[in-house]
């Protein structure tokens, strides 16, 4: 057979490939047009959700065969769930001639993905109690979108957080109904998630990338990796649903954040400069965030070395005590050391007069901070700080579950780890009451004098040491 005859074959052949498919495609897509109510309807009620498509629909046949939908919404209990400019979906064409229509990928352009949970505890993706309905089964090899939004609010707690620039590519995306209560117990997933930047209220973060992969309920967020305040985090979360109470475990890790950054929520002035290391690791379970606080167990922890305060000199404040109005030590316990266990504990009071200094300069050699929480209870293990001259140390409780301090107590502290000033707090995190400190309440001058009377208490240089964790004495 000739090279000329040949060719003519594989373009005949082609010919008659293409006629053949659009006999069988175009009445499926005349049928799309004339009937886009219907098909709305369908897919509402498979998903039990409010499913409409605003925009035109158009068929391609090249490289593969897909419909192409223009601004699909799907809404549910009240909200918008899923809105997208476009969507693109890939029929399986062998399908098609058995008069039956499978999905094989769906394509989402610039969607923006919300879930809310209202002030009642239920999410906009359940189903309303009016019309339950069977699990759909569903079973799709890929599915993707780009430039999406993902939104989530939490009416109960006040929790929101937007992620925007968002890629994701699933390989496989199955939704059956196993008998079991709700769709994410029906959900197998294997998913990579990129997003440019993500915020709540108060924070940011950027370059997100997580890997989501789950059946049965348990899904593994792993690895787990962001950018904030110019630090690389990572980590893993698992979310286990398979009980009525679900169940997080939360490891990760922020190192060589900028904590001017990070701290400047609190006061934008005189924070102090440099990188500092945070790493957290805690199990929770419960359906709200009230639910959880009770059960928060694991271990937190900062380190940072270098850190600069510009406006106060710190070591010249503590060798010039005058009285206990001049100056909190509470405030730098509060402001350096609340950091690993949340902001919380320092919004209800002004921990603020170690910030309203306009001379000086402090460096903070050595931070240590480190918890362990019990039971929704932060207990202090090793924190403490050390500048070019003295040391400063914390010992107590912070009360998440209460939201009060348990006699915490700050001790600035000699190279023996004994106290030659303490100040102490207790009471709610809204209305906290700071004492006095208690060894400077009725002397003044210089803290040489001070370290006299104290060690006229103890003959023989004796006392109750009160630090001696890995913060090192700058006089050693």
């Amino acid at each position: 057979m000739s090279k000329s005859l040949k060719t003519l074959l594989k373009i005949v052949g082609t010919v008659v490939g293409v006629l053949l498919l659009l006999a069988i495609v175009l009445p499926f897509f005349l049928e799309l047009k004339t009937y886009k109510p219907r098909i709305e309807a369908a897919a509402s009620k498979a998903s039990g959700m409010e499913v409409r498509i605003e925009g035109n629909l158009g068929i391609g046949l090249f490289p593969s065969l897909r419909v192409t939908l223009e601004d699909v919404r799907i809404r549910n209990r009240g909200s918008e769930l899923v809105k997208a400019e476009k969507a693109r979906i890939g029929l399986d064409v062998l399908a098609l001639f058995n008069k039956s229509l499978r999905i094989r990928t769906v394509v989402l352009e610039q969607p923006t993905l919300s879930i809310e949970r209202d002030r009642n505890g239920r999410f906009n993706y359940e189903k309303s109690e009016a019309a339950p309905r069977p699990v759909p089964n569903l079973t799709l090899a890929n599915v993707s979108f780009s430039d999406g939004t993902l939104r989530y609010v939490d009416r109960q707690s006040g929790i929101s957080v937007e992620a925007a620039e968002c890629n994701m590519d699933a390989s496989r995306l199955q939704l059956s109904d196993t008998g079991h209560p709700g769709i994410l117990r029906n959900l197998a997933i294997t998913a990579e998630i990129v997003c440019g930047t993500a915020r709540t209220r108060e924070h940011a973060a950027s370059d997100l990338n997580v890997t989501v992969a789950g059946q049965n309920g348990v899904f593994d967020l792993k690895p787990f990796t962001m950018r904030a305040y110019d630090g690389q985090g990572a980590g893993s979360v698992r979310v286990d649903l398979t009980d009525a109470v679900p169940r997080y475990q939360v490891s990760y890790a922020l190192s060589q954040f900028r904590v001017d950054a990070f701290l400047k929520t609190l006061s934008p002035q005189h924070v102090p400069e440099g990188s500092m290391d945070i790493s957290a690791n805690l199990s929770m379970q419960g359906k709200t965030v009230k639910d959880m606080r009770p059960t928060l167990q694991g271990q937190v922890t900062l380190r940072g070395k270098n850190l600069i305060l510009n406006g106060r000199d710190l070591d010249q404040v503590f060798d010039r005590f005058e009285s206990s109005q001049t100056f909190n030590l509470v405030d730098v316990g509060a402001f350096f050391f609340a950091g690993p266990v949340g902001l919380a504990v320092t919004k209800g009071y002004n921990f603020a007069s170690i910030l309203q200094g306009s001379e000086g300069r402090s460096e903070i050699r050595t931070l240590v901070s480190d918890w362990k929480v019990e039971r929704g209870i932060a207990l202090s293990q090793d924190v403490a700080m050390a500048t070019n001259k003295n040391r400063v140390a914390l010992q107590g409780r912070l009360d998440f579950v209460n939201e009060r301090f348990d006699d915490v107590t700050v001790a600035l502290i000699d190279d023996k780890g004994c106290i030659r000033a303490q100040q102490t707090i207790h009471g709610t995190f809204k209305k906290p009451v700071v004492e006095n400190p208690s060894t400077l309440k009725a002397l003044t001058g210089p803290v040489t004098r001070l370290l006299k009377q104290v060690g006229s208490l103890f003959p023989g240089g004796e006392c109750e040491v009160f630090y001696a964790g890995s913060v090192a004495s700058p006089k050693k």
